[in-house]
């Protein structure tokens, strides 16, 4: 016979398990999407919510606290937790967004802008293209199953009120991703900043040798010109792109999570 009964402190544990879950849920590419619909993002953790306590069963331990004062700080420290460990996967995103204004500002494209309907901001039209293209490409290669193991493995790891939040290592993970942002960001728009940096050695050439041509006038539809055409034959490079971004999300998050140990 099934048994039904749950008492208030399984409430209260799960009620944490949402929160972390929800943090996660509504931070965490992908599912952060302003095209998923609030309540099916609602409906999502509160799934994840009860496959998280089937598999921790009834033998958790009893959380600990004497007043309301005390439940809510667990409560913040469930939902900061979900928070970090969403905002170390969606940062990598920017990467892609990072060399795509690199690529626009070489082009002479920095002016246009579009605004994207997935974040709703502003981005570059080479950073537009390349997150469209990496993005079904993680979804492709399965980041977000990755995701979902990540965020569920993280109870073994940082329990219920586990966390432990060190500033010194949280600094040390940023400091690291600042550095990864530069280094493969200029990875990225290495081949069209080489193509443009031998454009630009050969229109100075030219204003050299035929100084009665307007060069400036020539090297900006030049420049589109030939930007377009390296995009469109680098675009066999997108899956190396997307590892890249794949990699450094696998990292960031075993750092991030690290650091709340």
């Amino acid at each position: 016979m099934i048994d039904y009964t749950i008492n208030m402190f399984d409430v209260e544990y799960m009620l944490c398990i949402l929160i972390r879950i929800s943090m996660f849920v509504f931070v965490a590419p992908f599912f952060s999407q302003r095209g998923i619909p609030r309540m099916v993002k609602m409906a999502f953790a509160l799934f994840l919510t009860g496959m998280i306590y089937s598999m921790i069963g009834k033998d958790h331990e009893v959380l600990q606290y004497e007043t309301v004062y005390g439940y809510a700080v667990i409560v913040l420290k469930e939902a900061l937790t979900g928070a970090i460990i969403g905002y170390s996967a969606v940062i990598c995103n920017s990467i892609v967004d990072f060399a795509g204004r690199i690529m626009d500002m070489e082009t002479g494209l920095s002016m246009a802008n579009l605004m994207d309907p997935t974040t709703g901001q502003s981005g570059s039209m080479s950073g537009v293209l390349y997150q469209y293209a990496v993005t079904l490409m993680l979804i492709l290669t399965g980041l977000h199953r990755y995701l979902i193991t990540a965020l569920v493995e993280t109870y073994e790891l940082i329990p219920v009120n586990g966390a432990v939040f060190n500033s010194d290592k949280l600094l040390a993970a940023v400091i690291k991703f600042a550095t990864d942002y530069i280094t493969i960001g200029f990875r990225i728009c290495l081949p069209l900043f080489a193509v443009m940096l031998l454009l630009n050695a050969v229109l100075g050439i030219m204003a050299k040798v035929a100084p009665q041509m307007n060069m400036f006038a020539v090297g900006m539809q030049l420049k589109v010109l030939v930007g377009i055409c390296v995009l469109f034959f680098t675009a066999s490079l997108l899956p190396s792109v997307a590892n890249f971004i794949y990699t450094e999300m696998k990292t960031m998050i075993v750092t991030f999570v690290k650091t709340m140990i």
